[in-house]
């Protein structure tokens, strides 16, 4: 079975790729049509070198027509091969002097111009010799059926031609056999170059491509910050609010309501407990969507407060000249509150120390988050003690981050975050 399932595919394979397939014949379509477009360029090059008193006009002529020429190319690649070649965007109209100057300076312009000067010409020159096997191959592979046609038939002459009609059967046969993978060749060289030489830069697109991203995902972290910070100032406004008038409601009812059964004073103590606790979980859960002080004074107050709350001493130090970008501040913040967390929960620490401060970098201004603690060290991002996260906060903002964590201690973890965003 295998045997004839892979005889079936040599087949499949030969009928495929013989003179008469449609594989052959678009391949020769394809590479005969690079011929008119050649005949100006051609022209315009016997014009000018035709002698000395000629004008250089026709070949600029030619040379001014380079849009339609790479218009026309690509609509030879789209339609005969599938092959879309896409242009170069431009950001001004060439009817303009800027748009000149641009089409000027551009690279693609110039590449356009080696396409049309050195490819087209021979891809030109491979298409008429492609031709011309064809017509040879065919004329010497049927030279029985017309060779009767010859004004010499029955002369010396056609006998001495007559014992070489064989040899040009053969000639011509292998000349068909091999035209489809000239015209193959062709195509594919064709292809490649103007793949290179027609369309956009490709390093320069990926250049672009990968600033428009920088960009949409700069617009999407600070419209995720905007979109904490409004659900912030929602809850503490609203459910926070309403919240802490509860509490005090029921606590002015366990106050003045003396006379009440001791079941319903503790009803009244068990829902003013549970108010409070609430209370105290939704500003835990504000603070860890948008704090309101960092907002409001900064990331100085911001990060005094985790300090201020974290269950071991905490050696702050904030030099800020400046304020960074919210999104940047909110990172920030964040970064210090979680590796808090961490030595809190890990480290087996007595002290922190944590210095915040802006310098400048190869990168330009950063901000960087120094937090060493005096624990037992030997902290892995892989051993899911939260630094994993971390890398993945810094790096939501083309941030960087260090861990120089040996047994023993100390852990020092170093994040420096641009300051442009």
């Amino acid at each position: 079975m295998a045997t004839r399932g892979a005889l079936r595919r040599t087949y499949t394979w030969i009928a495929a790729h013989t003179p008469w397939s449609a594989w052959a014949w678009r391949n020769t379509a394809f590479g005969a049509a690079a011929i008119p477009p050649a005949l100006p360029l051609v022209a315009g090059f016997a014009l000018l070198t035709a002698g000395p008193g000629h004008s250089p006009l026709p070949l600029l002529a030619v040379l001014a027509f380079c849009p339609l020429l790479t218009a026309l190319q690509r609509s030879r690649f789209r339609s005969l091969l599938g092959l879309d070649i896409p242009p170069v965007v431009r950001e001004h109209p060439w009817t303009t002097l800027r748009g000149l100057a641009e089409r000027l300076r551009s690279d693609a312009t110039w590449r356009q111009y080696g396409y049309h000067l050195l490819v087209s010409p021979l891809a030109a020159t491979g298409a008429a010799l492609l031709v011309l096997t064809w017509a040879v191959g065919t004329a010497c592979a049927t030279v029985y059926a017309w060779s009767w046609m010859l004004p010499w038939q029955g002369t010396a002459l056609d006998l001495a031609w007559a014992s070489q009609y064989d040899l040009l059967t053969v000639a011509g046969l292998l000349a068909l056999l091999a035209a489809p993978w000239l015209a193959a060749l062709l195509t594919r060289l064709d292809a490649v170059a103007a793949a290179a030489l027609l369309g956009p830069n490709r390093a320069r697109e990926l250049e672009r491509r990968v600033e428009d991203l920088a960009e949409s995902r700069a617009g999407v972290l600070d419209a995720a910050d905007l979109e904490r910070r409004r659900i912030e100032r929602d809850l503490h406004d609203g459910a926070q609010q309403r919240l802490v008038s509860l509490a005090m409601n029921l606590g002015i009812a366990r106050a003045t309501l003396t006379g009440l059964p001791p079941e319903a004073k503790a009803v009244i103590d068990e829902a003013h407990r549970e108010a409070k606790e609430a209370i105290e979980e939704l500003s835990s859960l504000v603070r860890g969507l948008h704090p309101a002080v960092l907002e409001d004074r900064g990331l100085d107050a911001a990060i005094s407060g985790i300090a201020a709350r974290a269950p071991l001493p905490v050696d702050l130090t904030v030099d800020l000249a400046v304020r960074p970008g919210p999104t940047v501040e909110a990172v920030a913040y964040f970064v210090v509150s979680e590796a808090l967390a961490n030595v809190a929960k890990h480290a087996r620490a007595g002290r922190c120390r944590v210095h915040v401060a802006r310098v400048t970098g190869p990168r330009g201004d950063l901000l960087r988050v120094e937090v060493t603690d005096d624990g037992v060290g030997g902290a892995d991002p892989a051993g899911g003690t939260g630094l994993t996260g971390l890398r993945k906060r810094v790096g939501s903002v083309d941030g960087t981050i260090m861990i120089n964590s040996p047994l023993g201690g100390p852990t020092v973890i170093t994040v420096e975050l641009p300051c442009g965003l």
